[in-house]
C-alpha cells in the first residue's frame, strides 16, 4: 500500500499553500491607496486571453464626450451625467483646469484594468480637489469598456484617479462585496488603444515600464 502522508507533512502543506496566497495578495494591493481591488483569482493564470467583445451602452447624442490623448493613441468616452451627476460634474472640472496633462496611466492590470489621472511620470501624485460622493448605486455598471472612478477603502474618497475596465469586472460593482465603484461613462472609440495600454509589460506594483502619458483630456464640442 502507499505511504499516507503524516499529519505534520499536511499541516505543512497548508501552512504553504496559505503564505502563498497572502503573497499573491500583497502584490495585487497597488501601487498606491486609490486603486479597484482586483480578485487573486482572476490574474493567476496563464490561459491566452480571448477576443473580448466591448458592450457599448447605448449612445446619447446629448451626452457630453471627451477624448483622452495618450502616447498610445486616442480614446473617446461618453460620460453619463444623468446616473453620475456628481462625478461627471467632477470630472469634468478637472478637465477644464488642464489638471489631467501630463499624468500617466500608472497602474495596468492584464485582465483587469487601466488606472490614470492622478501621477506624473516620476510617480508623484498631483494635488486634487476635495473627495467626492461615490455614486456606485446609479446603476451603471463595471463592464469592459466602462470608466469608473478609483478610491480608496473610504466609498466617498474619489478624487481624480480614474480606470478603464478591459473586461466585465462584476465584484466592483455596488453591493456584491462593498459599496462599489462608481461607473460614470463608457468609451465608445479607441478600446483598441485601451487594449495596446493593457498589453504593456509592468513592473512590481503594476507600474507600466514605459511611460504611458496622458498628453490631455478635451471635451468634444
Amino acid at each position: 500500500m502507499p505511504k499516507q502522508p503524516s499529519k505534520l507533512s499536511i499541516m505543512k502543506t497548508g501552512i504553504a499553500a496559505i503564505l502563498f496566497i497572502t503573497a499573491v495578495l500583497v502584490a495585487l494591493s497597488g501601487c498606491d491607496n486609490d486603486s479597484p481591488d482586483y480578485q487573486t483569482e482572476q490574474k493567476l493564470t496563464n490561459k491566452p486571453k480571448p477576443v473580448l467583445e466591448t458592450k457599448m451602452a447605448e449612445s446619447n447624442e446629448n451626452a457630453v464626450k471627451v477624448i483622452i490623448e495618450t502616447s498610445k493613441g486616442s480614446i473617446t468616452v461618453e460620460l453619463n451625467a444623468e446616473k453620475a451627476p456628481v462625478t461627471v460634474e467632477n470630472f469634468l472640472a478637472y478637465v477644464k483646469a488642464d489638471f489631467f496633462s501630463e499624468t500617466i496611466f500608472h497602474r495596468v492590470i492584464k485582465g483587469f484594468m487601466i488606472q490614470g489621472g492622478g501621477m506624473i511620470a516620476d510617480m508623484s501624485p498631483k494635488a486634487t480637489s476635495a473627495p467626492i460622493k461615490n455614486e456606485a448605486d446609479n446603476g451603471l455598471k463595471n463592464v469592459r469598456g466602462s470608466l469608473a472612478m478609483a478610491r480608496t477603502n473610504d466609498p466617498d474618497s474619489a478624487t481624480a484617479q480614474f480606470f478603464i475596465n478591459t473586461v466585465d469586472n462584476d465584484f466592483l460593482n455596488k453591493g456584491v462585496r462593498d459599496a462599489g465603484y462608481a461607473v460614470f461613462g463608457n468609451v465608445v472609440d479607441g478600446m483598441d488603444i485601451v487594449d495596446t495600454i493593457e498589453a504593456v509589460a509592468t513592473r512590481p506594483g503594476d507600474v507600466p515600464t514605459e511611460t504611458i502619458l496622458i498628453n490631455s483630456i478635451t471635451i468634444i464640442e
